[in-house]
């Protein structure tokens, strides 16, 4: 591990920003940026004063993919996000009970790509250069991305990106389904800190966590029927508790709600799925 951090976090008014801060090289993917990801993830997982996070890249790149300084060993022994937690707690995304919203400000290839993948709302660039390009490397896709992906854009359009490896703009992307929303790059932080208010200031963070991970967990394919039965009987947990009438009371008052759950010690469990 070098003493020189590869990301930074900020966190204020409940909205985490982590950046990948390796501007000098477009934060091209390091072991270390991989760890200290992890470590901010863990810390926003835990903390019940973080309601949304915000992942995005300093200067004017997101992530250029794996750091090549290593030329033909690059993906010996790759490392990915969970890979080394350096014997900390590890987290993947998805398990993480805030949303997380990922500002492609610029290029977003191969690693670059596969990680805001696995988060749950994506703003790109209009002119950033997004590409899975693992089979022009001689490597495969990770971090689920043959799993997540045909399920985001299709398993056709899945294939077309997967297979050719090719370039698409963020314009196009938000075509495909692959980012929510293209806008000017000027507008990608501020809208995503929009998105991050939004859910900051007026979502129910058990409501949220619990909704996130069915969302994630669903999308194995459970029968529509397991599925209603889980749905019905969070909805039941949480229409007992203390949000609930909060929710409705400051609906009725026309003011900002004021929640006092919480995802770390109040979520009631979810019924497993058989």
């Amino acid at each position: 591990m070098s003493d020189e951090r590869h990301t930074r976090i900020e966190i204020k008014d409940g909205i985490a920003q982590i950046t990948l801060d390796r501007p000098q090289r477009m934060n091209a993917w390091t072991a270390q940026m991989g760890v200290e990801l992890n470590e901010h993830l863990v810390r926003c997982d835990q903390d019940d004063a973080v309601r949304a996070v915000i992942v995005t890249g300093a200067g004017r790149a997101f992530c250029a993919g794996a750091d090549l300084e290593r030329g033909g060993d690059t993906f010996a022994g790759v490392d990915t996000p969970r890979d080394r937690a350096m014997g900390g707690q590890t987290i993947q995304p998805w398990e993480v009970r805030k949303p997380i919203i990922a500002a492609i400000n610029g290029a977003a290839v191969g690693v670059g790509i596969t990680l805001p993948l696995q988060y749950d709302i994506r703003i790109a660039a209009r002119d950033a250069k997004l590409g899975f390009l693992f089979v022009r490397r001689g490597v495969v896709t990770e971090l689920s991305s043959t799993w997540i992906l045909p399920r985001l854009v299709g398993i056709a359009r899945a294939s077309d990106l997967l297979l050719t490896g090719r370039i698409v703009t963020g314009e196009e992307a938000a075509q495909l389904g692959l980012v929510n929303e293209a806008v000017p790059a000027e507008r990608v932080l501020p809208r995503a800190w929009e998105i991050a208010r939004s859910i900051a200031e007026n979502c129910a963070p058990v409501s949220v966590a619990l909704t996130k991970r069915m969302i994630w967990e669903h999308l194995g394919g459970p029968p529509p029927a397991q599925v209603a039965k889980r749905e019905g009987r969070a909805l039941t947990a949480l229409g007992r508790t203390a949000d609930a009438v909060e929710g409705v009371k400051s609906f009725l008052e026309k003011r900002a709600p004021r929640w006092t759950l919480s995802p770390t010690k109040d979520a009631p469990p979810l019924q497993p799925l058989d």
